[in-house]
């Protein structure tokens, strides 16, 4: 079986992370990948990585006709999917957002964090919360597919099966979350050049960040009640990967029976590795690979877990992480052509 598949925004680090995954497909077929900018260009003129293995030029998104997909992935920035998506879902094209505009079930919350109205908010009724591991029944049979961002996924992964078994508390949780530049995009900003990242260590977003009501929503879910976290990100000077270090309080409970628990819940997940407690996972252990690595710590035998999470943002983060849930949602083998071994040094 071969599915025909668009990309809507293929300029940027997730769009050709994407479709590096998807050259690579045997079951895809690349139809179709949109940009105003470069238009009539050759792909790979603009990411020589990919020359000889997929062969298109960039299409005006006016002139396309997308319908003719099985399935497109919009790789846009926040608030241009949702101006697109209902005319697919109508004709029957199933869709992957790896952007925002359907991660957020509450659309006033959506609404507060993104400074826009939202045009669909029917179809975010309708969309599934690509989250694999967690959600991989839904997704087999969604028509909309909304991707988890890249630190929601590195916190959510390691949590929400302690919350849904009442193995740690709701309250006092804290995620400390690093970011390679990557994760701001391939745009041109003076915060990303070289020489300001170069060297440097910084927090951003400490009052307020838009993927915080994103990790609370997952999070209250698993517990069944409102969860509030604290959630800071920072930027430092490498290209791609998160870790994610997560301090929460244990009830009744140590931290070899939490690892017992997470060992089998997560057995038959090929993308989700439990390290062995005390491990101390690296960024360059997941690079160019779909997986998320974890450890759990228990200091001085106190009462307080701490995890360390980590992932590549491009990757288990955004393009990893869609591929994984079209293969769900077609029948593939989840594994199929995502299961990488992560590239070192």
């Amino acid at each position: 079986m071969k599915i025909k598949v668009g990309v809507v925004g293929g300029t940027g680090y997730t769009g050709v992370e994407l479709l590096r995954l998807l050259a690579m497909h045997e079951n895809v077929e690349v139809v179709a990948v949109t940009s105003r900018g470069e238009s009539g260009n050759l792909v790979s003129s603009l990411f020589p990585s990919l020359r000889g293995f997929l062969d298109i030029a960039f299409c005006d998104p006016e002139s396309v006709d997308l319908s003719i997909c099985d399935v497109v992935f919009y790789a846009t920035p926040n608030g241009i999917a949702m101006q697109q998506v209902p005319e697919l879902l109508a004709k029957g094209v199933r869709v992957i957002d790896l952007a925002a505009d359907f991660r957020i079930k509450d659309i006033p919350t959506w609404e507060k964090w993104y400074g826009m109205t939202h045009a669909c908010p029917d179809a975010v009724a309708k969309a599934v919360y690509g989250l694999c591991e967690i959600n991989r029944d839904e997704i087999k049979d969604a028509q909309l597919i909304a991707n988890p961002g890249c630190y929601p996924t590195s916190v959510q992964l390691p949590l929400i099966p302690l919350l849904e078994k009442g193995l740690v508390s709701k309250d006092n949780i804290i995620a400390d979350c690093k970011s390679g530049v990557s994760g701001a995009g391939r745009g041109a900003a003076v915060s990303s050049l070289m020489s300001e990242v170069n060297e440097s260590f910084k927090a951003y977003g400490v009052s307020g960040h838009r993927h915080l009501p994103e990790i609370e929503q997952g999070l209250s879910f698993a517990a069944k009640q409102e969860v509030q976290m604290t959630f800071t990100p920072h930027l430092v000077p490498m290209n791609r990967g998160i870790l994610s270090t997560i301090y929460v309080d244990l009830i009744d409970t140590d931290v070899n029976a939490v690892q017992a628990y997470l060992e089998e819940f997560y057995k038959d997940d090929a993308f989700v590795d439990v390290l062995p407690i005390g491990s101390l996972p690296e960024t360059r252990s997941v690079k160019g690979a779909n997986i998320c690595r974890f450890s759990l710590h228990q200091p001085q035998g106190r009462n307080k877990l701490v995890i360390v999470s980590v992932i590549d943002n491009l990757v288990k983060g955004a393009a990893g992480q869609a591929v994984q849930n079209m293969n769900i949602m077609f029948g593939f083998k989840e594994t199929a052509y995502i299961n990488f071994v992560p590239l070192l040094p």
